[in-house]
Order: C-alpha cells, then sequence, then structure tokens
C-alpha cells in the first residue's frame, strides 16, 4: 500500500474515524494493532510471522531485564538481546555480503555458494534495520531504568505502528508509551496540521523527489555515455531526491500518526543549509543519529579520552551507519567518508581555535556561507558511493566528472525523447528548489507559520498537484531498501 495511494487515504481515514469513535483505551491499542499488522501484511505478508515472534522475544527479555536483581544476569540478558537483533540483521541483511566476500578472501568455494543461495532464497523484511535498532533502544533502556516493560499490547501496537514502521523515524518505546496511556481527541488545529504535514510530504516525495529521480535513474543507467556536465546535475540531483524522498516519508508518517493522537520526532532541520559537517548530522536524519551518539558513541567514550579517542570513536560511529544502511562496499565507504570528514573538522577546530579571530570568522555571515558551500559540497561527493555502491559503476563515475563529453546520442534520447527539457532546465529547477528550501527556513526560523485555515485550504490543492503533475506511476520510498 503505497503512502500516496488513494488506498492509503482511505485506509487512514477509516483508521483514524473508527479509533476516535471508541471510547476504550484498549479497544484503541486493538484497532492501532490490527491495522499496522494489516497495513505490513499488504505490503510483504510472508514478514508478519517475523514480526510478531521478534517482538515477542525481545518484549520477554527486556520484562526479565526488568525482573531480575543480579547485575551478572542482566547483562546475559541484555547481550542476548542484543545478540538477537544483530543476528538478524546478518541473517536476512547481510550473510550474502559477509559470505561472498569471506569466500572470495579465503578462497573458500562453500562460502562463494552459500552467498549465491542467500541472494536467491533469503528476502529481508521490510524496515527491519529501523525494527532492530529500536529493539537494541528498547533493550538498553530498560536496562538503564527508563523503559516500562508491564503492557505487552502497547509495546506491540509501539513496534507495529503502521506510520513508522517501515522508514522510521526511530523512536524509543518511552517516549511513544506515554501517547498511549492517555490519548486526547485531536482539535481543529491538530487534524489541519496532521492533513498539512502529509499534503507537504507528498509535494515532497511525489513533485519533487520522483521527478527528480527520474532524471537521476535515466542518467546514472547511462554513465558512460554523460558527459561531466549531466552527472555533476544527476549528482545534485540525487542528493536533492534523497532528502525530498526521506523527509517527504516522514513528514506522512508523522502527519499520519497526527491524525491517530501520536506525535513522532522531527528527522530532518533543513539539513542542506548546514556549516559544518557536524551540524549536518544534527539535522539529518535526526533520529538515527540520537541513536548513533546514545549507544554506539558515548558507550565507546564519546569525546571524553582524548582527541584521538574522539577521533577513532567518530569513525567508527560513521562506520556503523554505513552499514546500518545496506551490504555493500559503497555504503561502507560513504560512511568512513563521513567519518573522516567528522575527524577533519574537530582536528581543524581544534587547531584553528588557537588562531585570533577564526571563531568570529565562521560566526560571521560569509564564513557560514563559506562553511554551508564546503559541507555541501563534501556531502555531495558522498552520494556517489551511495548512490553507485558498486565499484565498477563507482569508478566510472569519478572518471567521468571532468573535462568528458556526453555521447551525442545521450543527449537526444535523455532531455529529447524521454524528459523533453534541457540541461539548463534542469539546472535552473535544482536551483529554485534549493532558494525555495532557504525560504523555508527563513521562515521557520523566523516562527511564522501558516494559520490552521490556510492549511486546509491548501491540502487539496497540494494533492491536485501532485496527482496532476507528478510521474504516472510512484517511485519507491529510497528508505524501504534500509
Amino acid at each position: 500500500m503505497d503512502f500516496l495511494s488513494v488506498e492509503y487515504g482511505a485506509f487512514l481515514i477509516c483508521i483514524a474515524v473508527i479509533y476516535w469513535l471508541t471510547p476504550h483505551l484498549q479497544a484503541r491499542l486493538g484497532i492501532l494493532l490490527t491495522a499496522s499488522l494489516l497495513f505490513y501484511m499488504l505490503l510483504q505478508r510472508q514478514a508478519v510471522a517475523l514480526l510478531i515472534a521478534s517482538t515477542l522475544v525481545n518484549f520477554g527479555l527486556g520484562f526479565a531485564i526488568k525482573r531480575s536483581r543480579q547485575r551478572n544476569y542482566r547483562i546475559a540478558l541484555l547481550s542476548l538481546g542484543i545478540g538477537f537483533n544483530v543476528l538478524l540483521l546478518l541473517g536476512f541483511k547481510y550473510i550474502s555480503f559477509l559470505m561472498g566476500n569471506i569466500g572470495i578472501l579465503a578462497s573458500w568455494q562453500g562460502g562463494i555458494e552459500l552467498a549465491n543461495w542467500a541472494d536467491q532464497n533469503v528476502i529481508a523484511p521490510i524496515a527491519i534495520s529501523f525494527f532492530s535498532f529500536e529493539m537494541i533502544a528498547f533493550l538498553i533502556d530498560v536496562y538503564r531504568g527508563t523503559a516500562p516493560t508491564q503492557d505487552f499490547w502497547g509495546f506491540f501496537t509501539y513496534k507495529s505502528f503502521f506510520p513508522k514502521l517501515l522508514s522510521g523515524p526511530i523512536v524509543r518505546y518511552q517516549d511513544f508509551a506515554k501517547q498511549l496511556v492517555s490519548p486526547t481527541h485531536p482539535k481543529l488545529a491538530d487534524i489541519s496540521e496532521g492533513l498539512w504535514l502529509i499534503a507537504a510530504g507528498a509535494i515532497k516525495k511525489g513533485l519533487v523527489a520522483d521527478n527528480l529521480g527520474r532524471f537521476v535513474d535515466i542518467s546514472l543507467a547511462n554513465i558512460e555515455r554523460a558527459g561531466s556536465v549531466d552527472l555533476w546535475l544527476a549528482l545534485v540531483g540525487f542528493g536533492l531526491q534523497i532528502y525530498f524522498d526521506f523527509s517527504g516519508y516522514i513528514d506522512i508518517a508523522r502527519g499520519s500518526a497526527l491524525l491517530l493522537g501520536i506525535e513522532l520526532p522531527q528527522n530532518f532541520d533543513f539539513p542542506y543549509l548546514a556549516a559544518s559537517i557536524s551540524e549536518f548530522w544534527r539535522r539529518w536524519n535526526i533520529t538515527l543519529g540520537h541513536w548513533l551518539r546514545d549507544f554506539v558513541y558515548i558507550p565507546l567514550g564519546g569525546s571524553r579520552r582524548g582527541l584521538i579517542i574522539t577521533c577513532l570513536n567518530l569513525l567508527i560511529v560513521m562506520l556503523v551507519a554505513g552499514i546500518w544502511h545496506g551490504a555493500q562496499w559503497g555504503f561502507i565507504l560513504w560512511g568512513g567518508l563521513h567519518g573522516l570528514y567528522l575527524i577533519a573538522h574537530r582536528l581543524f577546530m581544534v587547531v584553528g581555535t588557537r588562531f585570533n579571530g577564526f571563531v568570529e570568522f565562521w560566526r560571521s555571515q560569509w564564513g557560514k556561507i563559506l562553511g554551508i558551500l564546503i559541507t555541501q559540497l563534501a556531502v555531495l561527493v558522498s552520494w556517489i558511493p551511495f548512490r553507485l555502491p558498486k565499484w565498477a559503476d563507482m569508478q566510472v563515475m569519478l572518471n567521468r566528472l571532468w573535462g568528458q563529453a556526453a555521447d551525442p546520442q545521450f543527449g537526444l534520447k535523455i532531455y529529447v525523447e524521454t524528459l523533453q527539457v534541457t540541461p539548463a532546465q534542469i539546472g535552473l529547477l535544482c536551483l529554485a528548489i534549493v532558494m525555495a528550501m532557504i525560504f523555508a527556513y527563513r521562515c521557520d526560523r523566523a516562527k511564522w507559520q501558516l494559520t490552521w485555515q490556510a492549511k486546509l485550504f491548501l491540502v487539496p490543492i497540494s494533492l491536485y498537484l501532485v496527482a496532476m503533475f507528478g510521474p504516472q506511476s510512484n517511485l519507491p520510498f529510497i528508505y524501504f531498501d534500509f
């Protein structure tokens, strides 16, 4: 069931109406749980049993950790739970990658055969990475005494909650559980905000990301025939596409949840206007960043053990982020690049503060503009291994980024026959999108918002624009693969 489909809209409205007309709390939980399982079943029926079983296992382990008074036993249970969720990830998502590389490095034919078998027979459940990270967070929070374990049905509802089930945001159970205990009927302003978030997400995904995605996909499918200008345009287009695709999903998820009385956390805060790479990661996929900080960076020692250890910890954290995104070397390289970026920024700040005027310059308007340009160029380059995780494709892309003219047939097939636009028009479109982001950022920082009446008025207009000018077939959400 596509988030941009009429079917999803009808499904959401029906669930919301039934939910709010039901007077009893436990019955409401049952409605949310049933709707979420039905939603997941329509997407991947064979994975529903795994969702239920792993939820039962994690809740049982959390319950046992909470009730135990022996520290060693609690640690053993926590380790077992973390191991269980990591093995789920390895078994469904990384087994082929691991066995294939081990087989090649060790000249072990059995490993290669196992990798080939896994490619053909193992289907990773949708959103298993988000699922596993939330479960690990739950178990650690239970161990730390911050997450409750007394209500299985509330926990099951949290874990399967359909707006966030597929691609986040990553939500801590204790934050979600509070909202299940005493839900309040939504006011008109809440309804308008929820509908507005859904409409804004539809614009981002259906109108911006999917139209850019058509150009990006067809250009990068013909790398060897594209010129340097075409590839830079495709790279900029992909940077915008993945942002509007993922943030569009999050907006729809947050809007859907709001109609059901649940507030999900914000996951993006204008990351492409960040003036440093550390600021970028405070604004991009915020809930994943918090997870990495709380459960990887801080346990490793964070920045408390000296500069060298801090830099090593930053690299480890970003390698984990890269591996989490996918079982290919390109994702690991992407994570490693961002780790090196963060290290370079940390060293630059340590050395730079010794010079007079250093801090003042980077806080000035020109310093911020320069910081934004440097940061976003680094981010843009890092999208190459993310979008083209295979070494051969990555190498061709890098070789053709400078001084390469396009094959004459490329321009004819891509721009004239398929897209019916010129490279200049695509460049102007990307510039217009960036200017719109700057305008939205200014409005956000000035706390200027539309009234709820204006939002309700713009919702049908936005949905109409998506229906009229979006591609005939929507591209799948990029983060569904993760």
